[in-house]
């Protein structure tokens, strides 16, 4: 926890609007540089890999995503009780892997507080990294993703090592740079367990030389704290996500009694002062464009994205989804759930806000959306 409490005095830094209570960054560590590596954008980050196609992260899924054409792969970050960091949507680790189905963790489900919620379940900071090895991962979405859930059974669990260690295996295949984007979830929740994340990130980081300025690296948080320690405190050099929800605040701030809101933090006075220490958004795609009362797609887009290249950021929204389940009413095919709909269509209309890049979960679809819209 005293690594929390120390980054609290960046977290008030941040009183809006004024930049210049920004803590200063040091030598090693300067604030937010958008240096970037050279991409056909706006990018297509393959959402926890090819995840319409196969259980999500797991190595299979990243590399049909890169096969597919996309830029970006994103592995979500939790920690095992021996402290290393392993590749799962959440720490609750029931829907996603095959635990239980093994009677011998049936006495490790139990119900614990995440971000204020009550969650029952299995937990990864409950198991040491050769027990979840043990375990395989499921289609966390069987019924929309049959074909998916056909590979139920057969991938681990990778740690985060493994995931950096097939992204230079698949660039050195492809002959292009693949990018990585690792999500920390859940920092204030696994920071009240005794671990560290952001300490284990920079490790693994800087052990694979990703740790400066032009790296294809992006680290993304729900949170803010942990952005600014890594920016601030921990000598992190590469490009940085805010994470921004349809509604609700951040659970850092809500656990430190701070009021303010996602929307309150997208303000263009809170962007300026945001700009100082990260390089860029990633948005639930409401934030971009709304959907109508009537389940449609907006015709008007936001200020969202203008007001946040006037300072410098990005915006990445998320996420893309082929299945009708997902898409706007407008843009669904027939009346079948699971079915495809015109997700190609929709994401064109995000290129054409103005984003930088989509989350996809078929990276494929939005790769040839990507094409035909700057061909034109």
């Amino acid at each position: 926890m005293r690594r929390i409490l120390v980054s609290l005095s960046l977290i008030a830094g941040l009183a809006l609007p004024s930049a210049a209570t920004i803590a200063p960054a040091s030598a090693d560590a300067p604030p937010a540089s958008n240096g970037k590596p050279k991409f056909t954008t706006p990018l297509v980050h393959a959402h926890r890999g090819a995840s319409g196609y196969r259980p999500e992260h797991t190595l299979a899924a990243y590399r049909l995503a890169v096969q597919q054409g996309a830029d970006y792969i994103e592995p979500d970050l939790a920690m095992t009780k021996d402290g290393v960091l392993i590749d799962r949507h959440e720490p609750e680790i029931g829907g996603t892997t095959n635990v239980a189905n093994h009677p011998e963790f049936a006495d490790r489900k139990v119900t614990k507080q995440l971000d204020g919620s009550s969650v029952t379940g299995w937990w990864v900071e409950d198991f040491t990294l050769a027990e979840l090895k043990t375990l395989r991962a499921t289609e966390r979405l069987p019924q929309l993703r049959p074909e998916s859930a056909s590979y139920n059974g057969q991938f681990e669990v990778p740690t985060l090592e493994e995931v950096l260690e097939l992204r230079e295996e698949l660039s050195a295949e492809t002959g292009r740079t693949v990018g990585i984007i690792p999500e920390i979830k859940h920092s204030t929740f696994e920071h009240s367990h005794g671990l560290d994340p952001e300490v284990a990130l920079m490790e693994q980081l800087t052990k694979f030389g990703l740790n400066r300025p032009n790296a294809a690296l992006w680290v993304q948080s729900f949170e803010l704290t942990n952005l600014l320690r890594l920016r601030h405190e921990l000598g992190y050099k590469a490009n940085s996500v805010f994470l921004v929800t349809s509604g609700g605040a951040p659970y850092d701030l809500v656990a430190q009694g701070d009021p303010r809101t996602y929307t309150d933090l997208i303000t263009p006075a809170s962007l300026k002062t945001l700009s100082k220490s990260i390089n860029g958004l990633g948005v639930d795609k409401s934030r971009v464009i709304p959907r109508n009362a009537d389940g449609t797609l907006s015709a008007t887009p936001t200020s969202l994205v203008a007001d946040a290249h006037k300072v410098g950021l990005d915006v990445t929204p998320w996420t893309f989804r082929a299945e009708n389940s997902f898409l706007p009413v407008d843009y669904r095919i027939g009346t079948n759930p699971a079915a495809h709909g015109r997700i190609a269509d929709e994401v064109t209309r995000f290129f054409e806000a103005g984003v930088d890049g989509v989350f996809c979960d078929q990276p494929d679809i939005c790769v040839a959306a990507r094409a035909e819209f700057l061909a034109r």
